[in-house]
């Protein structure tokens, strides 16, 4: 059956507003939720939903070793690639932590180049073009004014990277769904920790507007986000699902400015334009063949999307999303 094109336009429109403010909303929860302890959370219930859907369909609970993999590689994923953008977030706008991490597939290409793969002339241009938008970013001051926020900016999407590289080469469990349980639930175990020995506690009790970006990014961000995501990933090509990741960086930057009251100068929106074409070219040099990094997360979700109805999962390739 042919889906609604009204359903598929809704859906995209979902997945760009959402996904666009959550960096938004993780600058809000931040006003009471400490950077790693607000990922523990989230991700530990996250993990632990998809776990118990897992094993109601029957799947198996990872074993010592399968789990092991899943706390390394959901360490890298989660306590680097978003608990840093979460302490980035405490000094850096949100509009530009959205557009460092956009910076994701530039790292993932230099991954791929280190673990023996081919690049293309269109992937070397697209890093170095994009290594070239991160230093017109700098250059508007944004970034110097806060050095340790831009490190952690640049720093989590190499996490996100090098955790989904390590996720296609270390024994995880099979089943999509669990595999990413898993990875969240040590991933969020291993926030927990980073959380306790930074001496991260609440300061005294949340914000009612802290809260409700708390409840926003585990609902909206992961439920509504995911679930839309998961129908464009089913009934549309790829590339077309995901696109969302060049409009995301600028609903983040209009949401920041707007709302926030954020400073994006004309530097920076330069910059962010670089980089933003940096990413679009080493999408087009990508080979039909290959896979885009975060491919066991983006199954999971169609998984998740389509066990409602059914006990068969899509397994199309997408990219990140914080």
């Amino acid at each position: 059956m042919q889906p609604r094109r009204s359903l598929l336009v809704a859906s995209f429109l979902a997945v760009c507003l959402v996904w666009g403010s959550t960096y938004l909303g993780i600058r809000i929860a931040l006003e009471s939720f400490p950077p790693f302890l607000l990922g523990a959370v989230r991700f530990l219930v996250a993990g632990a939903g998809l776990f118990v859907l897992a094993r109601w369909r029957g799947e198996a609970a990872p074993n010592r070793a399968q789990w092991g993999s899943a706390v390394l590689t959901g360490s890298l994923l989660f306590v680097i690639g978003n608990g840093l953008v979460n302490v980035a977030e405490q000094s850096v706008s949100s509009g530009l932590a959205s557009v460092l991490v956009a910076t994701m597939p530039l790292w993932a290409t230099i991954c791929s180049r280190l673990f023996g793969a081919t690049v293309s002339w269109r992937e070397a241009a697209g890093v170095v073009l994009g290594l070239a938008g991160v230093a017109i970013l700098n250059l508007g001051g944004d970034l110097r004014a806060s050095p340790g926020g831009a490190l952690c900016c640049l720093l989590a999407p190499m996490g996100w990277a090098l955790g989904s590289m390590a996720s296609r080469r270390l024994p995880m469990p099979p089943s999509v769904i669990m595999r990413t349980a898993s990875q969240m639930i040590g991933g969020g175990a291993a926030m927990v920790v980073v959380g306790v020995v930074r001496g991260e506690h609440l300061a005294g009790v949340p914000s009612a507007r802290a809260v409700a970006a708390m409840v926003y990014l585990l609902v909206f961000g992961s439920l509504v986000g995911f679930s839309a995501y998961s129908y464009l990933l089913a009934h549309t090509r790829t590339a077309v699902a995901t696109s969302y990741a060049y409009v995301n960086p600028v609903i983040a930057v209009v949401l920041g400015v707007v709302l926030a009251h954020e400073h994006f100068g004309l530097t920076s929106v330069i910059g962010g334009v670089v980089v933003l074409a940096a990413v679009v070219l080493v999408g087009l040099g990508k080979r039909p063949a290959q896979s885009l990094p975060s491919e066991s997360l983006s199954r999971s979700i169609v998984a998740v999307g389509s066990s409602v109805g059914s006990n068969r999962s899509t397994t199309p390739d997408s990219q990140t999303t914080t």
